[in-house]
């Protein structure tokens, strides 16, 4: 079972603060979303709202058609799962999971015990004594059981060590393509888990700045490198995000599909073009608009 997500003028005010500004975009069912933005730029706060965690300001939310917020046929269909957790610190691991099945109409036990397994996490310590790794780990565990037709990670693992992240994307992976449903993951840590991306969200001071397929933004955005009389004719007229000069050589960042009569003009003017990494466009559309 999939659900769809739709947005549309959202708004979100912390007293006299805006966090979110006039949001709207549509998120179709079954896909792996990618929501990126620097700290502060409001992605928990809409994450929260998707989640029915706040109620928004102004605009609305729904979800599988359904207006979200103290809908309770909605908030079990959706798990959204954050860094510091929601769990009540008293409880045992154990009991964290017995309640989660309780939530969650579609959760699945034999998944959650392999995946305590799989994370060593210890069933009868309290989850207030865990580190901060093994809460984490808890935490992706509850996200990953409760197949959730909507399920939000919010920095949910960044306490994990390597080895017990990149299983986690293993995990995501593999449960996404034999139980199909909508992931939302919101991340600082882009090189790692940017291929499982296949659209991408960036928010910055409370905007959307960006919504694409993942490989369009792939396309889009391309390095320029070669001498700078060559790249300065190469480069008139296109969308520059970045323009560094070393010398007698330029590399140039362009943010803007080229058409094959592009690519063979920088071949005959012995220019490379290569592929932009998807952390690195991030900082530079961010940083441009904060350096206006």
């Amino acid at each position: 079972m999939t659900l769809g997500v739709e947005v549309n003028g959202l708004k979100l005010n912390y007293g006299r603060f805006t966090a979110i500004h006039d949001m709207s975009f549509k998120l179709t069912g079954g896909k792996i979303y990618g929501l990126l933005g620097r700290n502060g730029s409001g992605k928990t706060s809409l994450l929260s709202v998707l989640a029915s965690f706040r109620k928004q300001t102004a605009g609305s939310v729904a979800i599988g058609g359904q207006p979200a917020f103290e809908n309770e046929a909605v908030m079990e269909q959706v798990c959204f799962i954050q860094e510091s957790g929601h769990m009540m610190e008293g409880v045992k691991v154990r009991d964290a999971l017995d309640l989660a099945a309780r939530f969650w109409p579609n959760w699945d036990e034999d998944y959650a015990r392999r995946l305590a397994d799989l994370y060593d996490l210890p069933l009868n310590r309290q989850v207030m004594k865990l580190s901060r790794g093994m809460k984490s780990s808890l935490g992706v565990t509850i996200g990953l059981a409760s197949r959730a037709p909507v399920t939000i990670f919010d920095e949910a693992y960044l306490g994990m060590d390597a080895p017990s992240r990149y299983s986690f994307y293993e995990e995501i992976l593999r449960d996404y393509m034999d139980n199909p449903r909508t992931f939302i993951l919101s991340t600082h840590l882009i090189e790692e888990v940017g291929s499982l991306f296949e659209e991408v969200l960036i928010v910055d001071q409370g905007r959307l700045i960006l919504h694409e397929e993942a490989d369009a933004l792939r396309m889009r955005a391309t390095a320029v490198s070669g001498g700078t009389e060559a790249v300065e004719r190469f480069i008139e007229g296109l969308n520059v995000l970045d323009d560094r000069s070393l010398g007698t050589s330029r590399t140039v960042m362009l943010y803007e599909e080229l058409s094959a009569q592009r690519r063979k003009q920088a071949q005959l003017e012995g220019l490379q073009l290569e592929p932009i990494a998807l952390q690195d466009l991030f900082v530079q559309l961010t940083k441009n608009r904060r350096d206006k």
